[in-house]
C-alpha cells in the first residue's frame, strides 16, 4: 500500500535522519565531519559554531507558541522548516564558496533542500 505524502511524515523523516546524524556526531565526529566536510575537526571550527547556531535557531523556533488563530500545523514545523532551509544554503555555500566539502556534502545539501521545500509548499490546512 502507498503511504501519501504528508507534513508529519516528511517531519518523521527528517527528524529520524537528523537525531542519527546527532548521536552519530556525538560517537565519532571526525568520521562525520571528515565524510560531510572533508576535513577533520581541527581548523572548522566557525563552520561547527555556525552547524551548532543553525540548531539553536531551530530549537527557539520549536518552543516559540503558536498564536490564536494562526493556522495549525504539527509541532516542530517551524522548526524544521528553518532548519533545513538554513542548513541546505550553509551547506551549499561551503562547498561552492569555501571549497569544503566530503562525499556526502551534495547528497546532504539537496536532502535538506528537498525537505525544506517540501514543507515550505505545503498547504497549511493539509498539514494534519
Amino acid at each position: 500500500m502507498k503511504k501519501a505524502l504528508t507534513v508529519r511524515n516528511i517531519l518523521a523523516v527528517a527528524s529520524v535522519l537528523e537525531l542519527l546524524t546527532g548521536v552519530a556526531l556525538i560517537a565519532v565526529p571526525d568520521l562525520v565531519i571528515r565524510l560531510l566536510l572533508g576535513e577533520g575537526e581541527a581548523g572548522l571550527g566557525p563552520a561547527l559554531g555556525r552547524f551548532l547556531g543553525i540548531a539553536l535557531l531551530a530549537l527557539g523556533l520549536a518552543c516559540w507558541p503558536n498564536r490564536l488563530g494562526e493556522s495549525v500545523r504539527p509541532p516542530g514545523f517551524r522548526a524544521m522548516l528553518a532548519y533545513n532551509g538554513l542548513i541546505a544554503i550553509y551547506l551549499a555555500f561551503l562547498g561552492a564558496a569555501e571549497h569544503i566539502g566530503g562525499p556526502l556534502l551534495w547528497p546532504a545539501v539537496a536532502f535538506h533542500a528537498v525537505v525544506a521545500l517540501l514543507l515550505l509548499l505545503w498547504p497549511s490546512r493539509s498539514a494534519q
